[in-house]
């Protein structure tokens, strides 16, 4: 009989600050990565069960922090338009993945231990 293995539930999924200017946690990059998903930022919105009107919101929080545009928009035509990650969000992206991951590798053994508290179903 083969032991069932216990996958680690705790994780840590970093907010950054930018000063009291603006900040980006799980919530604007998980937009972000529905948006490069669906094409669209309505696709993405209806994909996390947020309305359009607050996508744009979290969408234009990151632009006027950054001051440029982390999401661009295509407007109209025959498709609708849409919209897809700048080569800003695509960055943004990929350092948010590098700082999460250094976080959950420098956190592991605080994480494991952690998790051990969980009740187990055995």
């Amino acid at each position: 009989m083969s032991a069932k293995k216990h996958l680690p539930v705790a994780i840590i999924r970093p907010r950054i600050a930018f000063g009291q200017v603006f900040a980006v946690g799980p919530g604007k990059i998980d937009l972000l990565r529905a948006v490069a998903a669906n094409g669209s930022i309505s696709g993405a919105a209806r994909a996390l069960g947020m309305t359009y009107k607050r996508a744009w919101l979290l969408i234009d929080t990151m632009n006027q922090g950054f001051g440029r545009a982390v999401v661009e928009r295509s407007i109209g035509g025959r498709g609708g338009g849409g919209a897809r990650l700048s080569l800003l969000g695509e960055a943004l992206l990929r350092h948010y993945d590098a700082i999460e991951r250094a976080c959950q590798e420098a956190a592991a053994s605080s994480l494991a231990s952690l998790d051990s508290l969980l009740p187990r179903k055995d």
